[in-house]
């Protein structure tokens, strides 16, 4: 394009690029590398905290990073909203008057209390509302509205008496005032978004449906930006699961889910395009109003010139070796990996698996599966090896791949193995069929004995385990090639740029938002 002004995409990521590996992040720095010279990217992330170091060298079409940490920075504005001056932000906290609060933010959060406590029947209502929050955030504190002890007890109440009503015969249910002061805390943290101010770009990607998103939904208000998102796992699908395993009261449950859920369907409500990586991932999106003729997947891709079939390493050329590379957290199911192992090493003592990744994100976790391998004595047939920064060696070190998850969206790494060459045993779960189809054995998820089966099966049938490898390799060639990802993502991005866009704020029908909006015109 020469010198010609590029596109500005705001691309939104949580807990992943460019600060940690994984897939998604895998994914955002291939799209941003290919399309380097095309487009340029500003990266809006969430993170946990604010003390995160970059894990990519980032694309020179990478212009700036807006950082948000979730937790850790109690004053969110001040932290990254740095490019306003102090005395600014000591203007902004002096207008935040008690008056202006009950006389414009009250009935926002009112109404967005009501989306969180019945979130199928305020679908509609809630873009709008995220919108009207937003737009407070521009000129009032944060830090100073949402801490205020009259929104305070309004939020106490109002769960009290509704989650009293709900759980009328099962009293035991009742939110205390420690689970409702947490789910506060919940609001203050998880909305923070909501105060950023956000440049004026062509268009936002949103790697989830979830908080990222939330730029996407207020750009479209104000200015009509049009957006995507790209849909990896289903985010509300996979919060719910992480939910579920938590040890928190069912309200607390219940309030963060639906929570979640708010701002999912206010992100599908908004958006242009919805992009799963998989046909698995459309039904999930529908049932939380994301609308049929907006979705249209775009598989994921892998550079078939990188990742390529190469013989064993002598470190492991004479053992029959299993390879897996995820991180090790309860999603991935780690324990029914290690089940399958033992089943496996009756058959063949000598078996290795080798599993590649971080041993950090979730302690707990790495602890149960270590003592798990313990447990059944797998200390030299089991070996957690850690982060490993080059892939594509990874998958040529073992026999096969194995991925027992009993969530994923489009997963890279079986990609990437079959590729290599490696047939793979993998549970049968998200969009991994449409990858492997028949050039690999698929599983049921949560069955050690299945897994174990069909790895035996591999291990012992040389020919087969040949047969599959290749007819893998020519499979993602022909399916999942990279450049035909990228080029897809290039062409919706014009697509959707070069469309005239309305902002969406002349349209809106809630009418405490509308006050608001008449407020600020004056």
């Amino acid at each position: 394009m020469g010198l010609e002004k590029k596109p500005v995409i705001l691309l939104q990521t949580e807990g992943a690029y460019p600060y940690s590996g994984g897939g998604i992040s895998t994914w955002a720095q291939s799209l941003c590398r290919d399309l380097d010279g095309k487009i340029d990217y500003i990266l809006f992330t969430l993170t946990g905290t604010p003390n995160t170091t970059l894990h990519y060298e980032l694309p020179d079409n990478i212009k700036s990073i807006m950082k948000i940490p979730l937790w850790g920075a109690e004053d969110p504005v001040l932290y990254y909203d740095s490019e306003r001056s102090y005395s600014s932000h000591l203007m902004k906290k002096s207008r935040t008057t008690p008056e202006i609060i009950e006389s414009y933010f009250y009935p926002i959060f009112m109404d967005f209390v009501e989306c969180v406590l019945e979130p199928q029947n305020t679908r509609d209502k809630s873009p709008e509302i995220i919108y009207g929050m937003w737009k407070f955030f521009q000129h009032f504190d944060y830090k100073k509205t949402m801490t205020d002890i009259f929104l305070w007890e309004y939020f106490r109440d109002r769960l009290y008496f509704h989650y009293r009503d709900l759980f009328r015969e099962y009293q035991s249910e009742l939110p205390r005032l420690m689970d409702i002061t947490v789910g506060m805390r919940w609001f203050y943290h998880f909305l923070m978004p909501i105060a950023a101010s956000y440049p004026k770009v062509d268009m936002t990607h949103s790697s989830l449906s979830g908080f990222p998103s939330i730029p996407s939904i207020v750009l479209k208000y104000e200015y009509g930006t049009p957006s995507l998102i790209t849909e990896h796992g289903v985010f509300i699908r996979e919060r719910h699961i992480n939910i579920s395993n938590t040890d928190f009261r069912y309200f607390s449950k219940k309030m963060l889910l639906d929570l979640s859920i708010v701002i999912t369907s206010a992100a599908y409500q908004s958006v242009d395009q919805i992009s799963p990586v998989a046909h698995f991932n459309t039904k999930w999106e529908q049932i939380f109003g994301g609308q049929e003729d907006k979705i249209k997947v775009i598989h994921n891709g892998i550079d078939p010139n990188y990742f390529l079939p190469k013989p064993k390493p002598l470190e492991t050329r004479d053992i029959p070796t299993v390879v897996a590379v995820n991180h090790i957290f309860p999603l991935k199911d780690i324990e029914t990996m290690i089940r399958s192992c033992a089943i496996v090493k009756e058959s063949i003592p000598n078996i290795q698996y080798r599993v590649y990744g971080s041993l950090t994100v979730d302690v707990d976790y790495v602890k149960t599966c270590q003592n798990l391998i313990k447990e059944l004595g797998l200390e030299e047939n089991f070996l957690l090896m850690g982060f490993h920064s080059n892939p594509q060696e990874i998958y040529n070190e073992g026999d096969l791949y194995i991925l027992t998850s009993f969530s994923e969206g489009l997963p890279y790494t079986v990609m990437e193995a079959m590729c290599c060459g490696r047939p793979v045993v993998t549970t049968d779960i998200g969009g991994v069929s449409e990858i492997v189809g028949d050039d690999g054995i698929l599983c049921k998820p949560h069955n050690p004995h299945q897994i174990a089966v069909a790895v035996i099966s591999l291990l012992k049938n040389n020919n087969l385990r040949i047969r599959l490898g290749r007819s893998a390799r020519e499979r993602i060639i022909l399916n999942f090639n990279e450049n035909n990802t990228t080029q897809t993502y290039y062409d919706t991005y014009m697509n959707f740029i070069n469309r005239p866009n309305k902002p969406l704020k002349y349209n809106v029908r809630v009418e405490s938002v509308n006050k608001l909006l008449d407020y600020l015109s004056d």
